[in-house]
């Protein structure tokens, strides 16, 4: 179990979660991304490395084929990350201009965003969410782990939703109840003042898809058992971490 108070480290880098938070004592608290990714089996990646990579080749043709091999072929193996970390940019901006808007702030909004944050504005003026928490750390002790949620905000008749914004370009994967199952589920959230609090309680969680062409509010389950499988994640993370400790050192001819 960790110990508090906590204080939070970032280390951004597009397309790989990086955050890591820090008890009292010096140990490392894993993010929940970070959980998400290290241990949880996703295939569909395998088939989009390939369609970038092929994407780029097509795409491209004429400028690698004025190359030479060695150089065809660092063009052609940094597609996929030139790829993801232009859809992990764009997201952290939407991100950013949507917590300034929900909060009632200007902004000045980039031409290639234009179209997410219309049709983020017209999700605000259709809504009507008024804001509890914005962009907050959240804390599980008990658990171990931390991370930052976009939103908790007052919905009429819905209650006090957490919902959490993507920007994804093939909607919302199963993945992101984990996520919110997280959120939804730790034990305390670090104020912007640095002070640490309970969160209100939740009445539903949801998924705001921001594309360039609209908007949909997608419910999300987060039940208790939804929270049991992410606890289960964080255990195949934490073994998939152990697994180079398996490997002992080589043996000498006099242990035969």
């Amino acid at each position: 179990m960790f110990t508090p108070p906590a204080r939070r480290i970032d280390k951004m880098a597009f397309g790989k979660p990086t955050h890591y938070y820090v008890d009292a004592d010096g140990k490392r608290i894993p993010g929940v991304t970070t959980i998400l990714n290290e241990g949880l089996p996703k295939p569909a990646l395998i088939n989009w490395a390939a369609n970038a990579t092929a994407e780029a080749a097509v795409n491209r043709w004429d400028e690698l084929g004025g190359m030479g091999p060695a150089d065809r072929l660092k063009i052609l193996k940094a597609a996929r990350y030139e790829d993801r970390d232009a859809a992990a940019k764009r997201g952290t901006e939407v991100h950013d201009l949507a917590e300034k808007l929900m909060l009632g702030q200007e902004v000045t909004v980039p031409d290639e965003l234009r179209g997410h944050v219309e049709a983020y504005v017209k999700f605000l003026d259709e809504w009507n969410p008024q804001p509890v928490l914005t962009e907050v750390t959240v804390i599980n002790y008990t658990h171990g782990y931390a991370g930052t949620l976009d939103m908790i905000a007052e919905f009429g008749s819905a209650g006090t939703v957490l919902a959490d914004i993507k920007t994804t370009r093939s909607g919302i994967y199963g993945e992101t109840a984990l996520q919110l199952a997280a959120y939804r589920y730790a034990e305390v959230y670090i104020g912007h003042d640095g002070v640490e609090r309970d969160l209100p309680e939740i009445h539903d969680t949801w998924a705001i898809w921001v594309r360039g062409d609209g908007y949909a509010v997608i419910p999300v389950n987060t039940a208790p058992s939804v929270f049991d499988d992410f606890r289960r994640v964080a255990a195949t993370s934490r073994a998939a971490k152990r697994l180079s400790s398996y490997v002992l050192p080589e043996l000498e001819p006099a242990h035969v």
